[in-house]
Parts: structure tokens; C-alpha cells; sequence
């Protein structure tokens, strides 16, 4: 699969044969990315995946401008982020990232002043950042009288979301988010998600979510980019990447719990339908093979 299989539609951010090294020109060199070509469509939510050392946190650390690729190009909307460097910090309003665990990052003495802190460096009037605090909190489920509290009282889901508000409220046409539901329970990481989806809805946001979780990748998804060593592995929709086992096995990455289930089902006579995912999907597979009607349409 190609770079053009990722991104249907108009092209919102490319990486154009991009390079990284750590500590070039030294005995120290480590190559993390390799001549990646990958594209990022306009209000899709494409997930990349791969092992840790794969070049993942590099990659988000690129798309806006953190770090400077040594080779090749990354364009916002067919321009080159770097073409004027003193206008960098201009990218990073527009293509905002999430860090991973980004509550260990809160310093404010509210959650309201926390929020405020991106779009006040935007050099917004007082009005404008209060709106877009109170729409961020919305967005993300915190309760309006948690303004005035301290971040550092609240749960370590709350803190996750104030985090996570905190760059939506500088509205990026870009949310890049690194394992945003790591370490967060089955109803901590709904919400989460729940949280990234909604802003996507009301803004038309392409969407980069880094995770280990196949099956978050399998619900939330539209295109799939897998990292192995540096280089793009494969490259696809959800349902490309998906359908078939070897794209992922030969990535060294395990299969979604109900693909897995569907396969062993196969195995042993039971006709399963291919290219299941999702619980939903596997629960009505088993429901239509147990009225008889088959598991697939």
C-alpha cells in the first residue's frame, strides 16, 4: 500500500521523503526516520502504530515542527513548515500536539488559567480566551465549577483532560495526540476518546492518534500508517489494513482481540466472516452464525 492510499480527499499534512537522526555527523547517530512518505487527509483521523522504537514519537514530534527532519519536507497545506523558521512557532498553534501523559505538564494555579495558557501566547483579547476555556472544557466533559479549582486536586482522568483541553482551546486545524488514553481506565479512555471525536465534529480537525491499542484503532480510525524501524511498514484505510492478518503480523504487531477470534473460529470450521475488528462487529458475526443465517452478509 502507498502514500496515496493514505489521506482520501484533499491532503491537510504530507511528509514528503522525511529523514531523522539523532545526533548526526557523531558516533552517537541513530537514524529514527527513514525516507517516510506518508499524507494525512483533511478531517480524517488516521492512527499510526508500531512498536516502541519504531519512530512514532519522532514522527509526531515532526508534523509541528518540534524537531527539523534532516532530509525532506513536511507541508501544512502544501506549504513547507520550515520554509520561514522564525514563523515556527505559528505551526505549532496550528498543528497541536498532545504529549503523552500530558498532565505531568500542568503548572497553572486553576484549571481555567491552565487552558488559557496556549491561546494567551496566540495574543487573543480576554474575551476570546475565555470563550474558547469554557468551549474546551465543554468539549472535553469538565464541569464548568472545576474552573476556579486547582488542576493538581483533580482525578488523574480530569488532569488528563484539562491537558488535553488546553490545546484544543487553541482550535488547531491539527490535533496530534501520543497515546492519549494510556494508563486511563475502560471509562477514563471513552471519555477521552469521546472528547477527540467531538472536537473533530465540530471543527473538521484531521485527527493523528498514536496507540497500542489495535482495538482503539479498529473503532476510531478512517486510515492506518504502521512504523517498523524507521520506515512505513504499510500504509492504508482501517479497512485495508485490517483485512488482511499479514500486514500486522509481518509488522511484528498483534491482531485485534476479535479478528483473532474470528480467525480461530475459521480454523476450526466455523464459517466467521473476514475483516472483523470491532466487539460490535464479532457480536453480530456470532449472533447471525448462531440463527443460522451465516457469518457474514
Amino acid at each position: 500500500m502507498s502514500m496515496e492510499n493514505v489521506g482520501i480527499g484533499r491532503d491537510k499534512l504530507i511528509l514528503d521523503g522525511v529523514g531523522y537522526s539523532y545526533s548526526p555527523g557523531t558516533p552517537f547517530e541513530v537514524c529514527a526516520l527513514e525516507d517516510v512518505s506518508v499524507s494525512f487527509g483533511t478531517g480524517r483521523v488516521c492512527g499510526i502504530i508500531g512498536h516502541t522504537g519504531s519512530g512514532k514519537s519522532t514522527l509526531l514530534r515532526l508534523l509541528n515542527g518540534l524537531e527539523r527532519p534532516g532530509k525532506g519536507r513536511v507541508l501544512l497545506d502544501g506549504e513547507d513548515i520550515w520554509r520561514e523558521p522564525k514563523k515556527i512557532g505559528a505551526v505549532r498553534f496550528r498543528v497541536g500536539l498532545v504529549m503523552q501523559y500530558p498532565e505531568y505538564q500542568l503548572f497553572e494555579e486553576t484549571v481555567a488559567k491552565d487552558i488559557a495558557f496556549g491561546p494567551g501566547k496566540m495574543k487573543l483579547s480576554p474575551e476570546e480566551t475565555e470563550e474558547r476555556v469554557r468551549e474546551a472544557m465543554r468539549t472535553v466533559s469538565l464541569d464548568p465549577t472545576l474552573a476556579e479549582a486547582s488542576p493538581f486536586d483533580l482525578s488523574g482522568g480530569q488532569k488528563r483532560r484539562v491537558a488535553i483541553a488546553g490545546v484544543m482551546a487553541m482550535r488547531p486545524e491539527v490535533l496530534v495526540l501520543d497515546e492519549p488514553a494510556a494508563g486511563l481506565d475502560p471509562e477514563g479512555r471513552e471519555v477521552v476518546f469521546g472528547a477527540v471525536m467531538r472536537y473533530r465534529e465540530q471543527t473538521g480537525a484531521t485527527v493523528i492518534i498514536v496507540s497500542h491499542s489495535m482495538e482503539d484503532m479498529g473503532v476510531l480510525c478512517d486510515d492506518m500508517i504502521i512504523l517498523r524501524n524507521g520506515r512505513v511498514a504499510a500504509s492504508g484505510t482501517r479497512e485495508e489494513i485490517f483485512s488482511d492478518p499479514r500486514i500486522l503480523t509481518d509488522a511484528g504487531l498483534d491482531l485485534p482481540e476479535m479478528t483473532a477470534l474470528c480467525d480461530l473460529l475459521r480454523a476450526r470450521g466455523v464459517p466467521a466472516g473476514q475483516g472483523i475488528y470491532t466487539v460490535e462487529a464479532a457480536a453480530d458475526c456470532i449472533c447471525r452464525l448462531l440463527s443460522g443465517k451465516g457469518g457474514t452478509e
